[in-house]
């Protein structure tokens, strides 16, 4: 296993920043105001030739359990705990403040190595934290500038003291990254997690369902709208099938996060997040199912070109639930027919209904988004269709389909060939997805045409 570094400190004092840093990517939120993180963050990091696993964490603050503070600082004590060494960071300029020995009490007590940072040393003017830093217990602190790379070498030599794992190369996939990729083969895509996001509203759950589904509270939740900032990444086995599970900020109405700097970063990492993903699980809460919000959010998702899963959560709160079910596949069918037939789970994150539900469903919206079909069932499929209903005539001219082929999946992209192809309305070009919904078992992923003037290329030539 690989050194695993946990990042503590009060807020505000650069500890997202230097995470970012020694990952190499900004994965975490970074802004001036205090308090910005409120999970613990985990990503693979290389600081010169050592690798480790670095943890970020939120602001450590001394408050009642179940407020905001309290569950915040009680992640960072799991990440303390789960840490073979802490780095201690503090605000040079500030000095050492109570907070900051209140944090010290918590590390001393932890029992786990610790080493002392004073970070924003980018000029003289923190010489007196750093003697202030004494007092603390731990010894001579690293001065260090994580926005300015000041200061690594030494942190580096530091950390290299509690490095006792064999090297490793960790320069692969980051779990915590979104970020687009060109097409990989299947082989790849068989052998990889499935990258599997969490979105929707505010408040409709999804850090919970996010816990649950893991078996821990890796993340806060809580009555409070918003709670969720940054996008945080996970591992979870299901059924067989390893996914790499991304928690989500609430996505609101683009005008209600206009002018909200950290909301618009937050909006900015859920989109990443859906970019990066596989499948997406958009959350609904079955007491509101449905608004034009989540409507918004799920075209995003099939112009994204991503499998999708409709999980509708509070169904424990659900009075009438005969019917309830039904009446809404028809509402999601009518309103989205861009990913009609997609499935949709009924369960409750507060008592655990119906979660055992939800791995088969996105392995079924996976297997659909994965689809290959071959060229010669694709043009029976065809020739049917157009006997059944042909396309409708322009200026007087009849357009000819006169080939189908798919050209990739993820999602699934068929090639049409013919004339006029680009007069055929989106009714006719929705006609045929339904029917290749329907007869090739492609239902709730996108499907996408390209339409191609011209002559058959894979007609024989006489």
């Amino acid at each position: 296993m690989p050194l695993t570094v946990a990042i503590v400190g009060r807020p505000n004092v650069g500890k997202s920043t230097l995470f970012n840093k020694l990952v190499g990517r900004k994965l975490a939120l970074v802004h001036d105001t205090p308090g910005v993180t409120r999970d613990r963050r985990e990503a693979d990091a290389t600081l010169g030739g050592l690798s480790f696993r670095v943890i970020d964490t939120a602001g450590f603050e001394e408050d009642t359990p179940d407020s905001m503070a309290g569950r915040m600082t009680a992640q960072t004590v799991r990440a303390i705990a789960d840490a073979d060494v802490c780095l201690f960071v503090f605000d040079t300029r500030a000095g050492v403040t109570a907070g900051d020995e209140i944090i010290a009490k918590a590390l001393r007590r932890s029992g786990k190595p610790v080493i002392l940072v004073a970070n924003k040393c980018e000029s003289r003017a923190g010489d007196a934290g750093i003697a202030e830093s004494y007092a603390l217990g731990f010894g001579e602190a690293i001065a260090l500038s994580a926005e300015h790379s000041l200061g690594l070498g030494d942190l580096q030599a530091a950390l290299e003291m509690f490095d006792t794992s064999p090297k490793a190369d960790l320069s692969g996939e980051d779990e915590n990254v979104p970020a687009e990729t060109d097409e990989e083969s299947d082989e790849s895509f068989a052998e990889r997690p499935i990258r599997l996001a969490i979105v929707g509203r505010p408040n409709v759950g999804k850090s919970s369902l996010f816990n649950l589904l893991l078996g821990e509270e890796r993340t806060l939740t809580g009555p409070e709208a918003g709670i969720t900032r940054d996008t945080i990444a996970a591992t979870w086995t299901a059924g067989g099938k390893a996914f790499l599970l991304h928690d989500t900020a609430g996505l609101r109405r683009k005008a209600r996060a206009a002018g909200h700097t950290l909301e618009e970063m937050s909006v900015e990492n859920t989109l990443a997040a859906i970019r990066f993903a596989d499948c997406v699980i958009l959350m609904l809460d079955a007491t509101q199912a449905f608004e034009k919000q989540d409507l918004t959010i799920a075209d995003v998702v099939a112009g994204e070109g991503r499998a999708i899963v409709f999980v509708v959560n509070k169904f424990d709160l659900v009075e009438n639930r005969p019917g309830t079910i039904k009446d809404m596949r028809e509402r999601l069918d009518a309103s989205l027919p861009q990913v009609a037939g997609a499935p949709l789970v009924a369960v409750s994150a507060q008592t655990g209904e119906g979660i055992e539900r939800i791995a088969p469903a996105v392995l079924d919206a996976c297997a659909a988004w994965n689809k290959r079909v071959g060229t010669s069932a694709l043009n029976r499929f065809l020739e049917d269709a157009l006997s059944r209903h042909a396309p409708p005539a322009v200026s007087g001219r009849r357009v000819r389909v006169r080939y189908m082929t798919q050209v990739k999946a993820r999602p699934p992209t068929f090639a049409l060939f013919g004339n006029q192809l680009k007069a055929l309305p989106e009714d006719y070009l929705r006609y045929l997805t339904n029917g290749l919904r329907g007869t090739f078992e492609l239902r709730g992923t996108p499907i996408r045409f390209l339409l191609r003037t011209g002559k058959n290329p894979y007609a024989k030539e006489k």
